[in-house]
């Protein structure tokens, strides 16, 4: 069982090995809670994962570590358990799903693992790495599902208590887990006050529709930008102290997801992957009751791959307003580029891309289509300009 002596022993073990990350007061993220971010994406391998993977090989006897280990995982406990195992004298084997972002992978084989790649979501590589570990008899180092894995999560729960012993709320992403019963198990036990809430993608809500229905729930399939907590299907031990420790689940989009990921990076100088961000994602968009309260946002890791970032971006942008795409039909003479973009330009807006279609079978034989991205302020501004083209007789598409 899960103890609190185990959470404490978890954190004399890792005192020399991992970093007791901040917590940074976000005071311009929300105007109407006090947000503050505990930054497990500065934590040593960019994110929590190594603390429990860390306790958990530190305790295995000598003769399991001959054997070596063997894990899976979408990316930050490939490279916990790779460092972990490396730094103790351990051989490592890792599967990782295919899709997983490639600096992902590249990190955890700088940490001294085998990878091997395996075509599918996290689930597939759960399946290889448990029928790699019969054939070579490997310890297997669960990603979320073991409570020494569980229990050195839970050194974050601790570290936040003493950081700020007056929180009233602690927002935790979940994946399988393993993440929120440590810290919900450590903050409930020493301050049953406290509420805990947990935050899945909509795209891989397992231990979301878990808890709604009372019983373990697995998705056919997941599909999100956070692919550090797309889990099919959540722990047994994850979903009993989930039941018992966490007050509520919320689901965020990746659209808001996007958002978070984009406000972290321009408020706060932070670089979040998207599992790391939908706790902060929850709290922009009001997801829980944290109104008036003091409120820690667990930021779990920073490992999102650069050419996925830009994309996010991108579609943090648009769901602000401060990125808008517009297709115009016009008629097709000289002159009407000119004017289009005058408009746009008295209003304030910043045109970064056009498209000039003049092939396109449903529009009028002398007509074409203009397509503008511009930079915008916000969705009050996009409308202005888009109500501003039409007084001028432009035809919004």
């Amino acid at each position: 069982m899960i103890t609190l002596d185990k959470i404490y022993h978890a954190a004399f073990v890792l005192k020399n090995v991992i970093r007791q990350t901040d917590l940074i007061k976000a005071s311009n993220l929300h105007p109407d809670c006090n947000i503050y971010l505990k930054a497990e994406n500065l934590q040593i391998t960019g994110s929590f994962k190594v603390r429990g993977a860390y306790y958990k090989i530190s305790q295995l006897s000598d003769e399991e570590k001959a054997k070596g280990v063997i894990a899976c995982s979408a990316g930050n406990h490939a490279q916990g358990v790779a460092l972990a195992a490396t730094q103790n004298g351990i051989k490592s084997l890792i599967c990782i799903p295919d899709g997983a972002p490639i600096s992902k992978v590249e990190a955890t084989k700088n940490y001294g693992a085998e990878v091997c790649l395996v075509e599918g979501a996290y689930d597939d590589a759960y399946e290889m790495a448990l029928k790699l570990q019969k054939e070579s008899g490997a310890v297997f180092i669960h990603p979320f599902d073991d409570e020494m894995v569980i229990a050195g999560q839970g050194t974050i729960g601790l570290e936040i208590l003493n950081q700020i012993p007056d929180v009233d709320a602690v927002i935790v992403p979940i994946g399988g887990g393993g993440l929120i019963s440590g810290v919900a198990y450590a903050i409930k036990s020493l301050n049953p006050k406290i509420k805990v809430y947990g935050v899945q993608a909509t795209g891989a809500p397992s231990m979301y529709n878990s808890l709604t229905n009372h019983k373990m729930a697995t998705l056919a399939s997941v599909k999100t930008i956070a692919d550090g907590i797309a889990v099919k299907t959540p722990g047994d031990i994850t979903f009993n102290i989930c039941q018992n420790y966490v007050d509520e689940i919320a689901v965020v989009t990746d659209d808001e997801i996007s958002t978070a990921i984009l406000s972290l990076i321009e408020q706060q100088k932070l670089v979040a992957e998207g599992a790391g961000a939908v706790s902060v994602a929850a709290a922009l968009f009001n997801k829980f009751p944290i109104k008036g309260k003091k409120v820690v946002c667990l930021v779990s890791g920073g490992n999102i791959d650069v050419t996925i970032l830009s994309k996010v971006i991108d579609r943090g942008l648009q769901k602000e307003g401060r990125l808008a795409r517009l297709t115009i039909e016009l008629i097709d003479k000289p002159g009407q580029l000119r004017e289009v973009s005058k408009i746009i330009a008295n209003l304030g807006a910043n045109v970064i891309s056009v498209n000039h279609d003049r092939t396109d079978v449903n529009m009028d034989i002398n007509s074409c289509f203009l397509g503008i991205s511009m930079e915008t302020r916000n969705h009050r501004h996009v409308e202005e300009i888009k109500n501003e083209l039409a007084r001028h007789g432009y035809k919004i598409i």
